[in-house]
């Protein structure tokens, strides 16, 4: 394993939920991080609890220009880049026969296509630190949850695409990643106006016998998973379910 110690890392979607816990929980092992958001006060708090070790730019994925300033304040940040943690991502759902062709093309744009742009733009500087990219799946892409066709459709996107980068940048010495997570609190349907904060806690958490280890998971646990992949030299391609087995499909809910 590759010690993460001194590493650079950039985080997209770090000012909340999953980036927010990744990005603090790396920081204490004492990798050098640089997380991005489009909310300067969110990113900015986070960065704050991360100390010395942590930076904070505000910017938007889906922006060209963006992007570039996010790699090289990572790249300043941490003497070079190790790991891309492309995390950012929007909510979108809805019955097949009440959806939107722009709103389809605005959550493909930032949950894909964006990321896909950050990981091209980043890979000479991965190339030469023999660093990974590392996605994050979704349990939708293994038990169906009807009115969520969009969203799932782009995390099926990235678990694809995690397997042909890794086959097309093994040889260049970079390694691809992606964690599945189960239910897990974020801010992704809040922020998609779709509910607030006590109906989303309510509703995860009647998710938990579902999960055969009967709780919901926490940003930690996903950080964790994370670190591993990170520091696993020999781990590339692998898609790695950390759902308390939710996909297991336990019927006890």
């Amino acid at each position: 394993m590759k010690p993460i110690d001194s590493m650079s890392i950039l985080i997209t979607g770090g000012g909340s939920g999953i980036g927010a816990g990744a990005a603090e929980h790396l920081a204490s092992r004492g990798a050098r991080v640089t997380i991005t958001g489009r909310r300067q006060d969110r990113v900015a708090e986070v960065a704050a609890r991360m100390g010395d070790g942590g930076r904070a730019v505000a910017g938007d994925v889906t922006v060209a220009e963006d992007r570039t300033a996010m790699i090289e304040a990572a790249v300043e940040h941490g003497g070079g880049l190790d790991a891309v943690i492309s995390n950012a991502a929007n909510m979108y759902r809805g019955p097949v026969d009440e959806l939107e062709e722009q709103a389809l093309l605005e959550v493909f744009h930032t949950n894909v296509v964006a990321g896909m742009m950050l990981v091209g733009e980043a890979l000479p500087h991965l190339r030469e630190r023999q660093g990974c990219v590392l996605f994050l799946g979704s349990v939708h892409t293994q038990r169906a949850f009807p009115g969520v066709a969009p969203y799932a459709a782009t995390k099926g996107a990235l678990e694809a695409l995690t397997g042909v980068l890794a086959a097309e940048l093994g040889p260049q010495g970079v390694r691809v990643g992606c964690v599945r997570p189960g239910a897990v609190f974020t801010e992704i349907n809040q922020r998609a106006g779709l509910m607030g904060d006590d109906e989303a806690k309510a509703r995860l958490e009647g998710l938990g016998p579902a999960h055969a280890l009967g709780r919901i998971g926490t940003v930690t646990e996903i950080a964790e998973a994370f670190e591993y992949l990170i520091g696993a030299e020999w781990a590339t391609g692998s898609v790695l379910t950390v759902d308390g087995g939710l996909s297991l499909g336990v019927t006890n809910a």
